[in-house]
Order: structure tokens, then C-alpha cells, then sequence
């Protein structure tokens, strides 16, 4: 990779799995290849992985169901390239049916917040976990108190409170301080948020009377407040902390966006504290688990049974102080996939891990806009489908339809594919030529994304596509 900071003997040896066992992994494989390993086939209930808390030896299984791209009612409700519009009503019998099924093949820990799906994901993920008994599972929501005017006390007392109301309990599992390390000031906004106002040694006084369990962060930007808050980790003893790690940001983080640290450095500071780390965006919004065609099927060569996705989730759960991946599944066929990787996840072995450095050094040089789709930039002041206008991008890479010049082979094919697409997917007044550049959107981005700046590029890119007529 373009950054290796550490040797790959270094790197088992972090992994916990060092030579020996990654040799004892590969015998355990395929008598026809030494380097492949045998997986699971069908999911098999109690095969689930779990990693224990060593804080409070909480046992939570591999496999965290993130509750924040929930299914909807409406099925052919108005989409845009990024998907179905975030207004339609959440389907509540699927989100019964999936959290059932989770709960029933071994998964125990659900991520939520205050601000998934519009304010919806809270009251959802109560109902159905409510009819499990509570011992079942495990529930992590966070104070999202991102707005100026939810920075008092009261109101971010409020919002804690709501929360337990919301999810019908009378204690939270895991409680994150959300978002740390976004906006424009990132240590000035912690101040805020936590400081001033008291509410950090509220959440302390929480955790004390046991309403509050477990106490960590999620951290997103600006590593001055994640080296900040671990610098205090003796005076706060952090329970966990959730970072975003994958296998391309494990070195290329800090290349693929703004953000000025690589997932390396966060899970090695993490390790040195022995703080369990919990994982998001494991798929980076799904661009994991939709790889360029021509990745695809290099990926598919090696394991033909297997999703593109399982091999981000088994990078993920290779490291030994992963607490949970969080996945966020909006389908059955997504729950299925990953319970399949997760029962049990079979770590990667040293020939694994060297195919997916170079897996990952190739995604990253195609360029893509690091977009989630996770919709903290929206809604857009001016109507503009900030996500959908990434995705339509993203795509095309991936498609191959993003001619570079008119000398590109099927140029016009490709001119017109992109075209098409734009118009199709995304509605006159949603596109990209109506940003006015007013940045809005860029201090609610967790990926640090410079969306105006995005927003230009792809407008030229589209009037140059349609000036062109060769």
C-alpha cells in the first residue's frame, strides 16, 4: 500500500494472529490451495462469534445491526439515485421480522440514535426489541446533540431522557457521545456540547447509577478531539469506542477525504488503552460491497460463494480488540449475507490480508466520492440530492461510464450512459448545478467531504459532457 507504517510480521502480531496461527489458519483450508480456507456454506443457529467486554464482560456478538437505513413501507415510493426518499414511513412488521430473526441466529447488540431516519429509528427499534426479553440484547444509542440549540443542559438532558422512553428501557447498554470530532471547530463544538454545558459529568453520574452501562464515543474528523478525549481515558475510562475502519481506510482514510488520520492509528490507540473498539461503516456506505465490476470479479475468482461484503467484515473482525461491526441492513438478504460471514467469521489469513491491500490500493486510485449516503448533509437548503448526486457518480465508476476524455474507448456509450442516468435518477431542481456553495452541508458531513467543492466538480463534469457532441 501507498502508507505502510508498520512491517506485515508487525501487523499479525497487532492482529493477534502472528505467523504461526496464520499457518495454522491456512491448514485448516483447502487441501487443493493452501491459502484458501474453508467458510461456512449455510448459517447455522449458535455458531455466531461474539467478543467479550473485558470492561464489563458483556459477550456481544461480531455481528452489531445498525438501526439506521431501516426499510419502508412504500415500496415503490419516489426514489432518487441514492434510494428510496427518506419521508416514507418505516415498515415496522420488517423490522420485527429481521430484528426476530437476528436475535434468533446469536446477534445481541442494535445501534441507534436520536437522529437516524428523520428521528424515526429510536421509537422502531423500542417496538421491536420490546418484545424480546431484555437480557436478549444489548441497545447503544447516542446523546446526538448536534444542533447549537440542543446544547443545554436541559435539552440534551431531554434528548437522553427520550431516548429511554423511545427504546422502552430503563438503562442504555452502550451511550456514545456522538460525533465527536465533527464541524468546523472540532475541540471549540466538544467544549460545547460536553463541557459548558456539564453534561459529560452528567453521563458520568448515569453510568454510576448503572442507567448508563457502558460510556464511549464515536469519533468522526478531527483527531485533535479523539487524541483529547483518550488523553483523559484515566479520569473517564472510556467503556468503548466506535471508529470507522475498513480495509481502505486502513490506510487511505486520510487520502479519500479530509479527515487527517487513517483507521490504523485509531484502532492501534484504541489497543494500547485496551478500549474494545466498535466498528461503523465497515462497508463505507455499501462502496465495499459494490466494487467496480472488474474488482468484483477478481474478488469473485477467489471465493465464488461468497458476497463481495463478507470480505470487509471479515477484515474487520480479524482484529481481535473489534468489539462489533455494525452493519446497516435494510433487507432480509442483507441480515442473511452477513449472518453467513458471522457464523462463524473466519479471520483472514496472511495471503488474504495481501489480496485486499491490493484490492483496496486499486478502489482507491478509481477516485470515487467517499460518500455514505448516510444523510447528515440533508436536507439541502436549496433541494439539492446531495447523496444521490454522489451515487449517480460513483456508479458510473463503477459501471465504467465515467469517460475522462473523448479519446476514451466507447466514449459516446459511455457520454450517453452518464447522461441518461443523471436525468432519470435525479429531478431537474435535485441536481448538482444548484448548489450556491454555501456550505451548509459540510459540518454535518461524518466523512469530511468538501460537498461543495464535490458539488462544482460534478456540474462541469456534466455541462462538458453535454457541450461535447462528438
Amino acid at each position: 500500500m501507498a502508507k505502510r507504517d508498520i512491517s506485515r510480521r508487525d501487523f499479525l502480531k497487532m492482529l493477534g494472529i502472528g505467523v504461526a496461527s496464520a499457518a495454522a489458519a491456512t491448514a485448516a483450508g483447502c487441501a487443493k490451495d493452501k491459502n484458501k480456507q474453508s467458510l461456512p456454506l449455510t448459517i447455522e443457529k449458535g455458531a455466531m462469534t461474539y467478543r467479550t467486554n473485558p470492561n464489563t464482560g458483556d459477550k456481544v456478538s461480531l455481528l452489531g445491526f445498525g438501526m439506521m437505513r431501516l426499510p419502508v413501507v412504500e415500496a415503490d415510493a419516489p426514489r432518487g439515485a441514492s434510494g428510496r426518499e427518506v419521508s416514507a414511513p418505516i415498515d415496522q412488521e420488517m423490522v420485527n421480522r429481521m430484528v426476530d430473526k437476528a436475535i434468533e441466529y446469536g446477534v445481541n447488540y442494535f445501534d441507534t440514535s436520536p437522529a437516524y431516519c428523520q428521528g424515526r429509528s429510536e421509537k422502531s427499534t423500542g417496538i421491536a426489541l420490546a418484545r424480546h426479553k431484555r437480557d436478549e440484547f444489548f441497545i447503544a444509542t447516542k446523546l446526538s446533540n448536534f444542533a447549537p440549540a440542543t446544547w443545554s443542559r436541559q435539552a440534551s438532558i431531554e434528548m437522553f431522557q427520550n431516548s429511554l422512553k423511545e427504546l422502552q428501557v430503563d438503562y442504555i447498554d452502550y451511550l456514545l457521545l456522538h460525533s465527536i470530532g465533527g464541524g468546523q471547530d472540532a475541540m471549540e463544538t466538544l467544549r460545547k456540547r460536553y463541557y459548558d454545558n456539564g453534561i459529560l459529568d452528567y453521563l458520568l453520574e448515569q453510568r454510576e447509577k448503572g442507567v448508563i452501562r457502558n460510556l464511549g464515543f464515536s469519533y468522526h474528523g478531527d483527531i485533535k478531539a479523539y487524541d483529547y478525549l483518550l488523553s483523559r481515558h484515566d479520569e473517564y475510562k472510556w467503556d468503548f469506542v466506535q471508529i470507522e475502519m475498513n480495509y481502505l481506510d486502513w490506510h487511505f482514510a486520510n487520502e479519500i477525504n479530509d479527515r487527517n488520520t487513517d483507521a490504523e492509528y485509531l484502532y492501534g490507540e484504541l489497543v494500547k488503552r485496551n478500549i474494545p473498539a466498535v466498528i461503523m461503516e465497515p462497508l463505507l456506505g455499501g462502496r465495499l460491497a459494490n466494487v467496480p465490476d472488474h474488482i468484483a470479479s477478481e474478488m469473485k475468482e477467489r471465493e465464488p460463494q461468497r458476497s463481495i461484503a463478507s470480505w470487509a467484515f471479515r477484515f474487520c473482525g480479524t482484529f481481535p480488540d473489534v468489539l462489533t461491526s455494525l452493519s446497516g441492513m435494510t433487507y432480509m438478504d442483507h441480515l442473511d449475507d452477513n449472518l453467513l460471514t458471522h457464523s462463524p467469521m473466519v479471520p483472514l489469513n496472511e495471503e488474504e490480508l495481501d489480496f485486499l491491500e491490493n484490492i483496496a490500493e486499486k478502489i482507491y486510485n478509481l477516485k470515487n466520492i467517499p460518500c455514505t449516503a448516510c444523510q447528515y448533509c440533508m436536507p439541502c437548503p436549496y433541494g439539492i440530492d446531495i447523496p444521490g448526486v454522489f451515487s449517480h457518480y460513483n456508479r458510473c465508476i463503477k459501471e465504467g461510464n465515467l469517460a475522462r476524455t473523448s479519446d476514451d474507448t466507447d466514449y459516446r456509450k459511455m457520454r450517453k450512459a452518464f447522461l441518461v442516468g443523471y436525468s432519470r435518477n435525479l429531478p431537474k431542481e435535485r441536481q448538482a448545478d444548484h448548489c450556491i456553495q454555501c456550505g451548509e452541508c459540510v459540518t454535518h458531513c461524518p466523512q469530511r467531504i468538501n460537498i461543495p467543492q464535490m458539488m462544482q466538480m460534478v456540474d462541469e463534469y456534466v455541462e462538458k459532457l453535454k457541450q461535447d457532441t462528438l
